[in-house]
């Protein structure tokens, strides 16, 4: 697996676009680094920019952002809405893939090291790069904001990390930074139908984990202390959510403005709905939601389906619908249009790495793709196609069937029965593609030296693990197709009776699908040297071929009786 991380700076610059270019084309400069996003705030004068890339350069590129920033921006002028404490305010990494949470740690810590020692600039380490455990809260390290920084740099308890003991000139100029290592991290801000930073405060501390000071009279009374001086709060309902209250003039609204630092235990819809109460209880009714930076793919299908349970709506549809319906719950395009493939991380990390596929096709040319001379796509990614139409159809009567007019008490039947289509399709969709891959594997065997007998065994001992692959894929085709018997039996015995003929023509679909595959598997086994290896999968290739002829028919019959 590909070792992967992500980098996402907040810079105290949102207006002038020239200066956030420069720090972003630094971050660049560095081979190997996808830029994902950059969100800059009037409002807020700061900029939030989303990179990945590997370790090493995702480092190395975030090291030149703060250099170009602490060269930019001078800290003794900013104002903005937001919290900051330095030109490069905040700096996380974040595991994407190939590398844990403590290897980011790490990473981090070294990071603010180099950045105190060869830019002078004083850091402080958050999270899980924390020194200190009370500094894994970022409030924490950024307590007073750069206002209150010229006074902590020299005491003991508020130093930083790094950089302590001196109030120089660059520190003057740049603040100080604060480094860490995190998961993944929503940014979110609600919209109000209100102007008042006062109603958004309140509405944040009834929500946060944090939640609010107790008081020895409600609202104005004195703040109660332990014994240590320290307020004792009064929980809010969300956990591991920071929220603050403020007013946007470019909005013309105030917004409750939330990090879910755990979406495993506070997940999106989750929030907003907490919100949603909590505004009403005051009056305040939550008109949209703006996502700052990027947003995880799963957090808005858990969103999605979240609301579509709420709808007694079937869960088995696509993900672009899914999705769609959290776009509009959430009013995530109330103030600026809201598209998924800018917005979610793995679209973004996917983009322009992903090789051409069969199944991203149109049907004409996925029809005239396979009609040309070259031998594939052939056979066995139509196999699989054919599979995945089957279990289309099977999924499409479970939608229609859970949305029937007076099978309402069915509809979580029917939507369960949907998603396990859904999920049958999409292996089968997968397979096409494998399919295909697998036949190339074979012919670039056909491409190796064969000059000496090195090179002979090497292209020998190629050429049957390629062929092994090449017969295990149309069995995978295989299996995948015959799940879809399940979901067509079931559809055609308890489905909408207007569209049994569809089921049927899913069975029909999911033998064609059966018996292709296995030719496949006949034709690639044929090749192997291994004939132990190939007469098992053989026998298992048969009995699924067997069992298949004889699901459909007993479909088949279900189908025609009901239409008789």
């Amino acid at each position: 697996m590909k070792r992967l991380i992500e980098c996402v700076p907040n810079f105290s610059e949102g207006r002038d676009m020239t200066v956030i270019k420069q720090i972003t084309d630094a971050i660049e400069s560095v081979e190997g680094v996808k830029l994902l996003d950059v969100d800059p705030g009037k409002a807020t004068n700061r900029t939030v920019v989303t990179f990945v890339g590997e370790p090493e350069a995702v480092v190395e590129a975030a090291f030149r952002g703060v250099k170009t920033a602490s060269e930019l921006i001078d800290m003794r002028y900013h104002k903005g809405e937001h919290p900051r404490i330095g030109a490069t305010d905040v700096l996380p990494l974040v595991p994407v893939s190939g590398i844990t949470l403590a290897e980011c740690a790490e990473l981090a810590r070294a990071l603010a090291k180099r950045i105190h020692t060869e830019l002078a600039i004083p850091t402080y380490c958050y999270e899980s790069a924390a020194f200190r455990p009370e500094r894994k809260n970022l409030a924490v390290c950024r307590r007073g904001e750069y206002e209150a920084l010229c006074q902590r740099i020299t005491q003991e308890n508020e130093m930083p990390d790094f950089g302590g003991g001196e109030w120089t000139e660059q520190a003057a100029r740049s603040g100080a930074t604060v480094v860490g290592a995190r998961d993944f991290l929503i940014a979110v801000n609600f919209n109000l139908n209100t102007t008042s930073t006062r109603r958004a405060n309140a509405i944040a501390f009834d929500v946060r984990e944090k939640g609010r000071p107790m008081r020895e009279t409600p609202i104005v009374g004195k703040i109660v202390r332990d014994e240590n001086g320290e307020p004792i709060m009064i929980p809010g309902t969300l956990k591991g959510c920071k929220a603050i209250g403020w007013y946007i003039a470019e909005y013309g609204i105030a917004q409750v403005s939330m990090n879910i630092t755990d979406i495993a235990q506070t997940p999106l819809h989750v929030a907003f709905e907490e919100v949603c109460r909590a505004a009403a209880e005051r009056g305040v009714r939550v008109t949209g939601t703006e996502i700052v930076g990027l947003v995880p793919r799963s957090a808005l299908l858990e969103a999605g389906k979240h609301f579509l349970r709420k709808q007694q709506r079937s869960l088995g549809i696509t993900d672009e619908e899914i999705i769609d319906i959290a776009v509009r719950t959430m009013g995530l395009a109330e103030l600026c249009p809201f598209k998924p493939e800018e917005k979610i991380v793995e679209a973004l990390i996917e983009k322009d790495n992903v090789a051409k596929k069969l199944i991203d096709l149109t049907c004409r040319g996925f029809a005239e793709e396979t009609s040309r001379e070259s031998p594939a796509p052939g056979g066995g990614s139509i196999s699989a196609y054919m599979g995945a139409l089957g279990a289309a159809l099977g999924t499409m009567v479970a939608n229609l069937s859970a949305h029937k007019p007076g099978w309402d008490n069915k509809w979580e039947f029917f939507s369960d029965w949907a998603e396990k289509g859904k999920a049958i399709m999409n292996e089968l969709l997968h397979l096409v593609d494998e399919d295909t891959d697998a036949f190339n594997g074979i012919m670039a065997v056909f491409g190796m030296p064969k000059g000496t007998p090195e090179e002979k065994a090497a292209r020998a001992e190629a050429m049957e693990r390629a062929t092994l692959y090449a017969t295990q894929v149309p069995l995978k085709t295989m299996k995948a197709s015959y799940k879809v018997f399940e979901v067509a039996e079931m559809m055609a015995s308890e489905g909408n009776p207007n569209s049994v003929s569809d089921a049927g023509v899913g069975a029909l679909a999911a033998r064609a699908a059966v018996q292709g595959a296995y030719l496949n598997v006949k034709i690639n086994a044929a090749g192997l040297k291994d004939r132990l290896v190939a007469e098992e999968l053989l026998a298992e290739a048969g009995e699924i071929a067997r069992k298949a002829d004889a699901e459909e028919r007993r479909i088949v019959e279900i189908v025609e009786s009901k239409i008789d």
